[in-house]
């Protein structure tokens, strides 16, 4: 199992690009950082956590400047959004970002997509909260016609243009892992349906094991190879114990959230996850 972290990259936490570097000397093998355009002063949409909206979703950079700066500096380490708003993006630009930034890093990005859950800010974007899943699955189909042709067209509901020239073209072929964020039943069918791999959020899964095993049954329904699917895991538990647990359910990475802190409350963290993982 690999191990990754996940940070808002706040303006005064540690610099995304210290923090790649910091976090490859330690031994871990992805960094995912989270999307919110932005965030409409209006609260009609519950916060999915629960409560008030954290502050530093209303501080988020734009995730794949972000990364392209962190990839310039760290060059081993994999890096991921978790997740990208599929729906809140023009997808003929949005397929250009994502294959610049997998250039940029050689081959090391990670595609976490979702529809979110903000109804007031997908709506500033022309994006209807009732039709966002057809929506984000006609542009990751979409995406990949033009990651994977030299004149590529799509005709759909939503997403529709006759055919183009969009370059340059992912490294990773056929192009970089889509995994599809969501802890709900409709989530995992849109995973076996049209992703890579599932990048569930821990504590939103009641029971991981048998949501896991799910997971496997619909792909092999669908007469997919359920060892094709992928597992990211967001929110992993800081103890030992519970990282084999989540191993032996044939996760294949887990990600600590770290505090969007300065360098000084950071790389602790860091250290005591590392000490974790290497023990």
């Amino acid at each position: 199992m690999e191990y990754g972290v996940i940070i808002f990259p706040i303006e005064d936490a540690i610099p995304l690009s210290q923090l790649a570097v910091e976090a490859q000397v330690r031994g871990f093998d992805a960094l995912f950082v989270p999307e919110h355009t932005h965030i409409p002063t209006s609260r009609r949409s519950p916060y999915i956590g629960g409560g008030d909206i954290p502050p530093e979703y209303l501080r988020i950079p734009d995730p794949f400047i972000a990364l392209a700066g962190a990839a310039a500096v760290a060059s081993k380490i994999k890096f991921g959004t978790a997740v990208c708003l599929v729906v809140e993006h023009d997808p003929i630009e949005l397929a250009k970002q994502v294959a610049t930034l997998d250039r940029l890093c050689d081959g090391r990005f990670i595609f976490g997509v979702g529809a979110g859950w903000n109804a007031e800010e997908m709506a500033n974007h022309g994006t209807d909260f009732k039709t966002r899943w057809k929506l984000l699955r006609e542009r990751v189909a979409a995406m990949k016609a033009i990651w994977t042709q030299d004149e590529a067209q799509y005709h759909g509901e939503f997403v529709n243009f006759d055919p183009i020239w969009c370059y340059p073209k992912p490294i990773q072929k056929p192009y970089p892992p889509v995994y599809l964020g969501g802890h709900k039943a409709a989530s995992l069918r849109r995973v076996v349906d049209y992703c890579d791999g599932w990048m569930p959020v821990l504590h939103l899964i009641p029971d991981f094991p048998a949501t896991i095993a799910d997971l496997r049954r619909r792909a092999e329904e669908a007469r997919r190879d359920p060892a094709t699917i992928k597992t990211i895991v967001m929110g992993a538990p800081r103890d030992r114990k519970g990282l084999d647990r989540l191993e032996a359910t044939g996760v294949d990475c887990a990600v600590f959230h770290l505090r969007p802190a300065p360098e000084e409350v950071v790389l602790p963290q860091l250290d005591r996850i590392a000490r974790i993982i290497g023990g």
